[in-house]
Formats: C-alpha cells, sequence, structure tokens
C-alpha cells in the first residue's frame, strides 16, 4: 500500500484556500497508488478544477443541496457538468408566448457588466530539480504573482492573461528562479501551450472558477464542490447536527447578457461519526458487522481534516488502523500516518476501516485504487430514510431552510454586497477585468389564463392562486367514476374495528361524490407476517375483486414490497395499502379523517380507470407521454425506466404504463422506441387509429446527458415513429414534440417580492440562445419559495405555436390523480416517477401486463 499523491484524488474537492500559494491538505491513504507529482484528476484546489475542465471543454453548475419549494417535488443535490446543446430546433423564429397578462419578476441573477475582453493563454510549468509537492509548486509560483498577473495554476497548467514572447533559442517563454526553504535554487520553466479567446465556450468555464476564487474572499469553506458559511451553522442538538448556509453559483451566456446565477444553498452536516454508528451496530445487533455495513453502504462522508468527502463502497473487517500501506519512506501504520501528517490522535486501534472506489473520473485521472478511511475521523453527511420520516426534525430544519421570497432576496443581496467589500474578492475580480451589477435582474414575465376543472353534471371550477380544488369533492361527483361492487379488505384482526369504521367513512365519502361503493368481504389475519399477507392476497384474488385494500398496522419497507410484489406481479389486481397510523389516528388527531377517506376514494376511483376530474383540451387525437427513471435502492448499477401514455383523454380515461430495467450507463432509445410502440399499439386497439399528435416529456435527464437525448435519444424515436406512421398511410410521419422537463435547477424568480402564482411563465432575457425553452411555476407553496420547472423543447413538428405549447404545459400539471391540486411537472412525468420508483424501491421486477391500462402504482 503506498502513500496517495498530494493532493490526493478524492471524490470531492478540498477546502478552496484564501491566497494562490495554498492548497487543500492531503488525503487519506490510498491503496497501491505510488508517490508522485501532477494534475489533481479530480478536485483539489479551484486551479485544479479549472485546468480540468478546460481540458474537458466543459461548463460547470452546481445543483442544490437542501431544496425547497413543492414538497410533491423530487429533488437531489448533485453537480452537473455540461457541454453546451444547441437543442433549438432550426428555423425557430421565436419561442415567446402571448397569453396571459404581463407583469415583471425578480429573479436570482446578478448582471455581468463589463464582457471580459481578454486571451487567457495557457502554459505548461516545469521545476528544475522535479518538486513532487503541488502546496510546494504553488508557492514557487506565487512569488512572481507581479510578473504574472491574473494567473491560475494547478501545480502543472498555468493559465493567465499575460503572453510571454519566447526566450531565444529556447522552447521556453520564461525561466524563473527561487530558493527552497533549505537555499536550494530551483529552475521554473514556462513553455506556451495554447490560448482561449472570449469568443470560446470555455470562457465561461473560466468565470465561474474566477467566481469560485473570488468567493474563497468571503471566509467561506468549501465542502465537497459548494462553499458554505461555518461561522453561520444553526445547530439542531436534539438531532445531532447542523445546517450550514451557503451559496452555488454559476455565470452562462443567456439570451442577451452574461448572467451569474447565485441560490442559497444548505450543507447537513450530521455530528455523528461513523464511530458512533459503529457503536450503535455493536450495542443494537448480534451480527453488528451486517448491521454496520448495511448502515454505511453508499452514505456520503465528510473527513474534517482535509475537508474532503467520499462515498462508502465497502468495509473492510480485516484491516485495522495498525494496518501498514507503503509510502515512498517506507511501510507506516495509519496510527503513525495520521498521527505525523495532521497530528490526529486514534483512540481505538480494532475498528474496521472503510473503503471508497474511485469513481470513472478518478479512473480517467489514473488513479483507481480505493481509499481506506478510518471511521472515527469520518463524519456522516446527508440525510437517511429515517429522519426523513422524523416530522419533528423536518419540521426544525424547514424553519431554518425554507427561505421565504423576501428573506431570500435579502440573503442574495448580502452575497453580492459581501463580494463586492471584500478586499480580496474585489481584487480578484478586477485582475481579471470582471464587474458585477449590484441589482437583481428583473425580467417580464406572463401569468397564464386560469384553468378550468370539470366534474360530473357539468359542473366547473375555475382555479384560483391556490391551484386546489380538494373542498370542492364535498358537494361535486367525480367526472367518471366506476362504482366499486367487489373488494376485499386484509386486515389484522385485532384491529377490524378501526379498519371497519373507516371502510364505512370510505363509504359515505363516495357517496357524496356519487359513487357507490359496495361493503367489502373481510379477511382477518391472525398476524402480520409477509408469508400470511401473501396467503391472504391469494385468497382475495380467488373471489375477482376489482381491487383489494391492505392494511398494515405500520409503516415497513419490507412488508410494503412484499404486499405490492403480490399484487403487481405474482397476483396481478389494483391495491390499495393503508396504515392504522393513518387510517385511525388518535382522537386529537382524527379530525381530518372524512378528507382522508375522500382521498382514497379518489385513488381508488383512479386506479379502476375512473378520472377523478377533466380539463378543458383543445386538441383530439392527443397522446401525451411521460418517461422517468429512477434508480435501485438493491443494486446501484440498475435503474428502471416508466413510460406512462394516455390515451385521447377527451374520450378516454384509459392509460398505458411500462417499465424496463437498463444497466448503469445503457443506451435507452431502443428501449424507449420498444415501449412507445407499445404504446401506439395500445391507443389504435382503444381508438381505431393512431394518435394526431404526440406530446412526449422526458423527466429525468441532467444536463450531462442532454447532449445524447438530443442527439441520440430523439432521433431513434422519431425515426420509429415515422416508420410506424408511413406504415398506416400517413405519408407526413408523426407529429410530435419532444420536451425535456427539468426540476433540479437554481433558478427563481419573484412577484413583489412574494413567489409568483400558479402559471407564471418566463420564456426570455434568463433563457438560454441556443435553446427552445421556457420557465413555468405550475404548483403553489404554503413555505418557502417555490421553484420554476424548465421546459426545453428539443424537436416539434405538432404545428402548435410556442404560446400553444406553454398552455398545453401548463394544462398538463392538473391531471395528477394523487393530488387534488397542481404538481411541479405534466401528470404524465409524475405517474412515471411514480411507476419507476415503485418498481426500484419495492418490486424490482417487471409488473404484469394485465395492469398497463391501469394506474395501478398510484
Amino acid at each position: 500500500m503506498n502513500l496517495p499523491p498530494n493532493p490526493g484524488t478524492a471524490r470531492g474537492r478540498g477546502r478552496g484556500s484564501k491566497r494562490n500559494e495554498e492548497v487543500n491538505r492531503g488525503l487519506a491513504p490510498q491503496l497501491g497508488q505510488s508517490h508522485s507529482a501532477g494534475i489533481e484528476a479530480s478536485g483539489g484546489s479551484g486551479d485544479a478544477q479549472l485546468v480540468h475542465a478546460m481540458q474537458k471543454a466543459k461548463l460547470s453548475d452546481v445543483q442544490v443541496q437542501v431544496s425547497e419549494g413543492d414538497p410533491r417535488g423530487s429533488v437531489r443535490g448533485r453537480r452537473l457538468i455540461t457541454d453546451v446543446v444547441h437543442s433549438r430546433p432550426q428555423g425557430m423564429t421565436t419561442k415567446n408566448g402571448v397569453s396571459g397578462h404581463r407583469i415583471t419578476v425578480q429573479t436570482n441573477y446578478f448582471k455581468v457588466l463589463k464582457r471580459p475582453n481578454w486571451t487567457i493563454y495557457q502554459y505548461r510549468v516545469d521545476f528544475t530539480p522535479d518538486v513532487d509537492n503541488t502546496r510546494l509548486r504553488r508557492a514557487f509560483m506565487h512569488e512572481h504573482r507581479s510578473l504574472l498577473g491574473g494567473y491560475i495554476f494547478d501545480g502543472t497548467i498555468l493559465f493567465c492573461t499575460n503572453q510571454f514572447k519566447p526566450v531565444q533559442n529556447s522552447p521556453y517563454v520564461l525561466e524563473l528562479v527561487t530558493k527552497s526553504r533549505a537555499g536550494e535554487n530551483i529552475e521554473i520553466k514556462i513553455k506556451a501551450v495554447g490560448s482561449v479567446d472570449t469568443a470560446d465556450a470555455q470562457q465561461f468555464q473560466v468565470l465561474n472558477l474566477i467566481l469560485r476564487r473570488a468567493m474563497e474572499g468571503l471566509n467561506l469553506q468549501l465542502v465537497s464542490r459548494n462553499f458554505f458559511d461555518p461561522q453561520a451553522k444553526i445547530n439542531l442538538e436534539n438531532f445531532r447536527m447542523q445546517i450550514w448556509p451557503g451559496y452555488q453559483t454559476s455565470i452562462r451566456q443567456h439570451e442577451n447578457d452574461i448572467l451569474l446565477c447565485a441560490e442559497i444553498a444548505h450543507k447537513v452536516m450530521r455530528t455523528d461519526t461513523l464511530y458512533n454508528i459503529l457503536s450503535e451496530a455493536i450495542r443494537d445487533n448480534d451480527d453488528y458487522q451486517t448491521a454496520f455495513k448495511r448502515a454505511v453502504m453508499g452514505m456520503v462522508i465528510l473527513t474534517d481534516y482535509n475537508n474532503k468527502t467520499y462515498r462508502v463502497d465497502d468495509v473492510d473487517f480485516q484491516s485495522t488502523p495498525l494496518s501498514k500501506f507503503n509510502t515512498k519512506e517506507g511501510d507506516i501504520s495509519y496510527v503513525d500516518y495520521y498521527k505525523k501528517r495532521y497530528n490526529i490522535t486514534i483512540r481505538d486501534f480494532k475498528q474496521p476501516l472503510v473503503l471508497s472506489r474511485p469513481t470513472e473520473k478518478n479512473i480517467r485521472g489514473g488513479n483507481d485504487q480505493p481509499l481506506m478511511i478510518i471511521p472515527e475521523l469520518a463524519r456522516a453527511t446527508g440525510m437517511t430514510d429515517s429522519m426523513r420520516a422524523d416530522f419533528r426534525l423536518m419540521k426544525a430544519m424547514g424553519e431554518h431552510t425554507r427561505l421565504a421570497p423576501d428573506r431570500r432576496i435579502e440573503r442574495l443581496r448580502m452575497f453580492n454586497r459581501r463580494l463586492k467589500s471584500s478586499k480580496e474578492s474585489t481584487e480578484t475580480m478586477k485582475s481579471w477585468n470582471i464587474e458585477l451589477d449590484s441589482a437583481l435582474v428583473e425580467i417580464p414575465a406572463r401569468v397564464l389564463p386560469s384553468e378550468k376543472i370539470l366534474f360530473g353534471n357539468n359542473k366547473k371550477f375555475i382555479c384560483d392562486v391556490r391551484a386546489d380544488w380538494t373542498s370542492e369533492f364535498r358537494s361535486s361527483s367525480m367526472w367518471k367514476h366506476v362504482d366499486i361492487n367487489r373488494w376485499c379488505v386484509i386486515t389484522p384482526g385485532r384491529n377490524l374495528r378501526e379498519t371497519q369504521e373507516f371502510v364505512q367513512m370510505c363509504i359515505r365519502a363516495a357517496s357524496t361524490m356519487k359513487m357507490n361503493i359496495a361493503k367489502p368481504i373481510y379477511d382477518e389475519i391472525r398476524d402480520d407476517r409477509n408469508g400470511t399477507y401473501s396467503q391472504a392476497i391469494d385468497n382475495a384474488v380467488a373471489k375477482d375483486p376489482q381491487i383489494v385494500m391492505v392494511v398494515m398496522r405500520s409503516q415497513n419497507e419490507e412488508k410494503y414490497s412484499c404486499i405490492k410484489k403480490r399484487t403487481c406481479v405474482d397476483r396481478p389486481v389494483p391495491s390499495q395499502v393503508v396504515t392504522l397510523r393513518v387510517i385511525a389516528p388518535r382522537q386529537e388527531k382524527s379530525a381530518g379523517l372524512m378528507s382522508i377517506a375522500t382521498k382514497v376514494v379518489i385513488q381508488m376511483n383512479a386506479k379502476l380507470m375512473g378520472a377523478p376530474w377533466m380539463i378543458d383540451l383543445p386538441l383530439r387525437g392527443l397522446m401525451t407521454v411521460g418517461f422517468d427513471v429512477c434508480h435501485s435502492s438493491k443494486d446501484k448499477n440498475k435503474s428502471y425506466g416508466a413510460l406512462v401514455a394516455t390515451m385521447d383523454q377527451r374520450e378516454s380515461s384509459r392509460y398505458f404504463s411500462t417499465v424496463t430495467e437498463h444497466m448503469k450507463g445503457q443506451e435507452l432509445s431502443e428501449q424507449m422506441s420498444l415501449n412507445m410502440t407499445c404504446a401506439l399499439k395500445t391507443y389504435r386497439e382503444h381508438h381505431g387509429s393512431l394518435p394526431e399528435r404526440i406530446l412526449f416529456f422526458r423527466d429525468g435527464v441532467g444536463d450531462g446527458q442532454l447532449y445524447q437525448v438530443v442527439n441520440t435519444e430523439v432521433k431513434f424515436l422519431k425515426g420509429k415513429l415515422d416508420e410506424i406512421y408511413k406504415s398506416a398511410g400517413k405519408t407526413e410521419g408523426c407529429r410530435m414534440a419532444f420536451i425535456v422537463v427539468s426540476k433540479r435547477i437554481n433558478s427563481r424568480y419573484f412577484a413583489n417580492s412574494r413567489n409568483p402564482v400558479p402559471g407564471t411563465v418566463v420564456d426570455d432575457v434568463i433563457t438560454l440562445p441556443e435553446r427552445y425553452d421556457f420557465f413555468l411555476v405550475s404548483q403553489a407553496v404554503r413555505q418557502g419559495t417555490v421553484s420554476p420547472t424548465s421546459y426545453n423543447v428539443i424537436c416539434d413538428n405538432m404545428g402548435l405555436s410556442a404560446d400553444k405549447l406553454q398552455i398545453l404545459s401548463y394544462k398538463m400539471t392538473h391531471m395528477y390523480y394523487n393530488f387534488s391540486g397542481t404538481v411541479r411537472v405534466p401528470a404524465v412525468c409524475q405517474y412515471a416517477h411514480k411507476l419507476a420508483f415503485l418498481v426500484a424501491e419495492s418490486i424490482n421486477r417487471q409488473p404484469s401486463a394485465g395492469l398497463e391500462n391501469q394506474l395501478y402504482f398510484l
């Protein structure tokens, strides 16, 4: 075992320095890696990150850690590295809509006032004799900062705005001399390599990294890839947790100007170490090794001594801190290494070591060996499922992370003031001739007309700013209901009374909506073991019910998976799972029970191909399709892609759904096209013809995947659909719009320091010139700042204007039958997410084709 390079090759990036010559401290020892100098493959200083970005020719954007806005949305923190993908259809004249009333909104963008007018020159730097410590290399270069001007140096590659002429009869443009601490002369030889002009897309990578350098002057701490303020940390002592506020930024070319997007981020920092988790596993389990592995596998951890994050991939119970590894100076134990390197005393010599395998990026950078980390020195980050289920914890966190628009605006202005008042930050910006505006960018927006919600008996409800029509069901019948004449209820025997009371409440709730539910057949089970539930489901299915209700005593992932596997795969039947905590709450919490019964009835009706409500759809023959991907919780290399398609919703409440398993990195084009072929076959069987138009919403696309989606997925799909349509006699082919839907964005906008109302659309200024895109706020939130959704139209020959596409997209956010209100994305996307999540988390296999026309996964 060998010592890693200094600095090392972790998944994350170490703390940025206050001065150019400083770098982050080293890493945990790494197996099988010799001590050598060179460029950091992933992370390290901001300079190394710039070099990596420049060499990859990619833009770096950072995504939110703790999200706010719609609680029904799914937001996960992650980093996106993207190419600029030109997805705007050729011949596109305007992407601006006209419907609705116009307003002005503020955004979380600042304008870059001075457009950079420089050329950046790239040089290679060599040291003689060789200096294998990157920190020293940067320190030696810093001594010549007056000569270099504005520069960024990672230890080998130098970028600066000054062009140096070659030394006569030499391949080098500069030959400098400096002295080491020992008095030894060190020659620094600088050789020209290339340049980057302001016309190049690479200039934005440079701007982003210059901004990050400027942010180092704000006394923020770089944790993983984002800057946070430990001085302003919020302690949640009852939960052994801290919240660190911070910022995420990105600079890029928008419609007319270069804009800086600044978003408020929060990092959840647990005070638990892996050693605490190990101690609890030993205390509470006979097989503590399995329990510990289950608790930490896949967890992202932070090592305080170098401020780097790693993912735990395994635990090595054969190794301890007394184990030795190889270094340049010879073998050394972990105990001695940490004492010598960081002056850290490891207390428990018997603890196992956790292992973090290299990422694909690490491997590309030549670092293919795993890292061994001491549990005692590693802090757990992020939140576990049990933490997310803790209402008290989530409420305590929400008080600090869900910022209302006025507080968010003030924090953004404070960030701008800090950046402009910090001496070090202003010097950095000035040295690169960059200046930021002080004011938040204000832009035009429109509020689309309110949508009409259609119920039975021709009753209509016009949505208000709450975008919620739950209360309307007290006096309205559903658009289309399916009477439930045959159904079974499986319940633990000792909870029969509570279950019967809730069922009676459901029957009463249904009758107010003019829906008839007969008394069910009850199956009292003697215990709540998995096998007992399975047998009860088999017995129930033998009676040919329309739907089965299963009562669980409490939430239990294993039991839920068992029930869903049985009802979705082995004995396909629509099922409704409820818990006693919900249907039989304590007396003081029973006030909302009728509302819960109403929602359960609406859900069961939707699962049986009823339609609780409808919207006014102007187009006939329209098929709306949603596609989303969810990663398997059991196998990180597996993912499930779910496709959900409507029939013509003006005439039918049927759907088509299917799920396909695929491996990590696998191309999805063929599977998607095959599934769309099945959807079209179902449509033709039901309606007698192919759809007139197809509106395809693709969710689950990170910016790094956009190139593949645009250039492979869409072309393959369009080609296959055109083939089907032409063979059916439609010579013009398939009329389709393919739209990428993105929730994980940093853009925010505000109306008079408040949240914009549902239907607020932005299609100019902060949109991107290379895209046919718009932002839409479709949901209302009670806490925090609402998050808009980005719609990027990749392909469109439907024959509809930009205005009509925006209105149609907004309409589709009203059709998610699991919530009687608008959601963040079109309903088919939310259905696809729901289905993919169910299969990835609970079923782990293909559901029965017998259920493919029903919303059984609600």
